[in-house]
């Protein structure tokens, strides 16, 4: 995961605008009959039977049953075959931070779905600000790209990412289950959490692996320690995210009192 300056007062003003957004759109008349309108234009001019099929099946692979298969998988993975645990660990934390931290907004804005007579699939409960659906797909492909953004494989990622959100985004409102300012939102939301997740991450819980209750030793049984070491190397011997692995440097005195406090 890296690091990320200003993060806190990024991270802020950007959910701040996501916040203001959604509550110009579900309370007030300057965003919602446009986006009413948009919803219906699409709805109107590319629904069809087969088309229809495939919307809801991309809708159903963000939906929270397969957005929590993926992501334990996909952590399971890296943590139990690959075993790289602390990027299991970010891995899992960029996902599940960036896609829940919808709930929060959902609470803050109350807006309500579209109208229900217009949907394929009708949502039960959950409030429409942000989309889950699209902040699952946001936050998957920030850190898809996190593991590879120092490969020769990070355009491609990065290409076939936003693609895959614009897909899930367009679903949505295909589906009549939110309106555009929905997915809009939803992409400032999980990318302000995800950005105060980097700070956090670097800052106090990258430090702190090896000491967390209950999940450093599994972390350390399948090789915490290696691949501190391996990150440290690949720094060419200093710190990663300020921890030296074993057979780092070592810290002076004042480095050792700093990272104590």
């Amino acid at each position: 995961m890296p690091y990320v300056r200003h993060w806190l007062r990024n991270s802020v003003l950007l959910f701040a605008a996501a916040i203001v957004l959604g509550l110009v759109a579900a309370h007030t008349s300057l965003i919602q009959p446009h986006d009413l309108d948009l919803d219906r234009t699409i709805q109107t001019n590319t629904r069809t039977g087969w088309l229809n099929d495939v919307m809801k099946g991309v809708s159903y692979l963000a939906s929270p049953v397969a957005g929590v298969i993926i992501l334990a998988v996909w952590s399971g993975w890296l943590l139990f075959v690959r075993r790289r645990p602390v990027t299991a660990v970010s891995t899992f934390l960029v996902v599940a931070v960036g896609w829940n931290s919808t709930q929060i907004a959902k609470a803050i804005v109350a807006r309500n779905r579209p109208p229900r007579q217009f949907s394929l699939d009708p949502e039960i409960g959950s409030n429409s600000f942000p989309s889950g659906h699209t902040a699952f797909t946001v936050a998957a492909v920030v850190a898809a790209y996190f593991l590879f953004r120092n490969s020769r494989h990070r355009r491609t990622v990065a290409v076939l990412g936003v693609c895959a959100v614009l897909l899930v985004a367009f679903s949505r409102m295909y589906i009549g289950a939110h309106y555009p300012t929905d997915t809009f939102g939803s992409v400032l939301v999980a990318g302000s959490a995800i950005l105060f997740m980097t700070g956090v991450w670097h800052a106090w819980l990258l430090p702190r692996l090896d000491r967390i209750p209950v999940v450093s030793p599994l972390l350390n049984r399948f090789g915490l320690e290696e691949e501190q070491a391996e990150l440290a190397a690949q720094q060419g011997g200093g710190a990663y995210g300020g921890v030296p692995g074993p057979g780092g440097p070592r810290r002076s005195g004042r480095h050792r009192r700093h990272a104590s406090r």
